[in-house]
């Protein structure tokens, strides 16, 4: 079956559920600043999550069942890895003081940014892949084509997989968000106000223009995102080397879903704790893939089981064997 999700229809109708998606979300449903309450959230994530499986199902009746599970696969990675960033999420806001209502403002608009800069990531390192092959050369009498960048990201991701197992959960909780590069940029190029003024990223102070704490933090939460998609594109570049669109959408959709879960899961995230260790095996993996493509296939259905068995058992694993002041506390 032919790659119909290049076809012009697919691509347009996919751009007019995310642009209708997200007008709907911030001019109709969020109009007015207030706090997600859990409803709201597990609403928004069954919608997002039902949307990328219509979405899927698209793909499977245009473009058959390879190109149907290499989505579902980008899909569920770039969702698994985004969890790490409900962690970072948590902390910035609790750094910055963000009060709840404001929260939804500064993921939407980290959202609008990820759409840009993902486009720019995965078309770029789709281009940048094919050119990067080297001739056909025989190694342990096997005729093989070794891409540079592939193999570069591979063994880029089982170092981060190994780094992820053995990262400590105090990193990130000592940071100081402040002197983040994102933030830093602010601070660079505009004076910043003390207080927040309501959801504006500008207020006036004594007659001079000022930008809020607000826009400090949208710029931590865009950078933050920008630090993830070192590991998560690598990652789906495994999966369709050679298919940005399978990429960016599945990307995308997984993305766009992650403003719900956060309200979802923010109270909730303690119960994760093994889900790191998950992560780890699944970078590992993927980087492996990728090394040894050239060797040796493995195909996106069994890239699907085994990703999606292990975020199950880890998170199984989380729940089965949670702290005991976890516990306790709930």
């Amino acid at each position: 079956m032919d790659n119909m999700i290049n076809h012009p229809g697919v691509i347009i109708g996919f751009a007019i559920v995310v642009v209708v998606m997200l007008l709907l979300d911030l001019g109709v449903f969020n109009k007015k600043v207030h706090a997600v309450s859990s409803k709201e959230a597990a609403i928004w994530s069954i919608v997002w999550i039902s949307l990328s499986m219509l979405f899927s199902g698209v793909i499977y009746m245009t473009s058959g069942f390879e190109k149907f599970t290499q989505f579902q696969s980008a899909y569920w990675i770039e969702k698994a890895l985004s969890v790490d960033n409900l962690f970072v999420f948590i902390l910035v806001f609790g750094f910055f003081n963000v009060p709840k209502e404001l929260h939804h403002k500064v993921l939407f608009w980290g959202i609008i940014g990820a759409l840009v800069f993902r486009a720019i990531f995965i078309f770029a390192g789709v281009g940048l892949i094919n050119i990067t092959y080297l001739p056909e050369m025989t190694i342990f009498g096997h005729l093989v084509k070794i891409n540079i960048v592939l193999l570069i990201f591979g063994l880029f991701l089982i170092y981060a997989g190994i780094k992820s197992w053995f990262a400590s959960d105090d990193d990130d909780e000592e940071k100081d968000f402040s002197k983040s590069p994102g933030a830093r940029v602010i601070y660079k190029f505009f004076k910043v106000s003390k207080e927040f003024d309501g959801a504006k990223f500008f207020t006036v102070e004594n007659g001079v223009k000022l930008a809020t704490p607000l826009l400090v933090v949208v710029a931590v939460i865009e950078f933050t995102d920008l630090l993830f998609a070192v590991d998560s594109i690598p990652a789906i570049f495994a999966i369709a080397p050679d298919d940005p669109l399978i990429l960016y959408t599945s990307n995308i959709f997984a993305i766009l879903g992650l403003r719900a879960l956060y309200f979802l899961l923010a109270n909730f995230i303690h119960m994760f704790s093994l889900l790191k260790y998950g992560l780890a095996i699944i970078l590992a993996f993927i980087g492996v893939k990728m090394v040894i493509a050239p060797f040796y296939h493995i195909s996106s259905p069994l890239s699907l089981s085994i990703v999606g068995g292990v975020l199950i058992l880890s998170v199984i694993a989380s729940l089965v064997f949670a702290p005991k002041e976890s516990k306790s506390a709930h």
